[in-house]
């Protein structure tokens, strides 16, 4: 069995002039992530590895969930790569997870993110917002293999 948590990353602040991938996240992204944290910490529990996009919005979302879920510096993975916003490249990029890791959690970029939960979740979303997260299992031993899998819960800010 694997699990995969894909979340988007927080709310950006376009008040400043730099390039996309340098984007800050706005006040409201930290306490979006309170509420979206505490929420996930009533409903998972197990060890995580989380992999995070570079670009600032991603990281600095990722880091609030790393301190607040306890996760190890040698669990949190920046990935050049995720930061992308093609489906199917954020896709290779999680099948490439080693096989030991049960639980991966992926802080990304949309459309990627929705494409992502849309093609290998059984649940269909219009837009996946700001740190919203979403929890999909699936039947498989290997990342390799990850085929359709069964959407157990999402977490959006609003809903909370």
């Amino acid at each position: 069995m694997k699990t995969l948590i894909l979340v988007r990353h927080g709310k950006s602040s376009w008040d400043y002039d730099v390039q996309d991938a340098q984007r800050p996240l706005k006040k409201r992204a930290y306490k979006d992530a309170q509420k979206v944290i505490k929420a996930f910490k009533g409903k998972h529990n197990g060890p995580l590895v989380l992999w995070s996009s570079p670009a600032v919005r991603a990281l600095e979302s990722a880091k609030i969930f790393k301190e607040d879920l306890d996760i190890s510096d040698e669990d949190f993975v920046v990935k050049e790569d995720i930061y992308t916003f093609d489906d199917r490249q954020l896709t290779k990029i999680i099948t490439t997870c080693d096989d030991s890791i049960k639980q991966l959690m992926v802080f990304g970029h949309n459309p990627a993110i929705t494409e992502v939960v849309n093609a290998l979740g059984n649940e269909v979303f219009d837009n996946i917002p700001t740190t919203g997260l979403t929890l999909i299992t699936f039947n498989t031993t290997s990342w390799k293999d990850l085929k359709k899998g069964n959407t157990l819960f999402h977490l959006f800010p609003k809903n909370l």
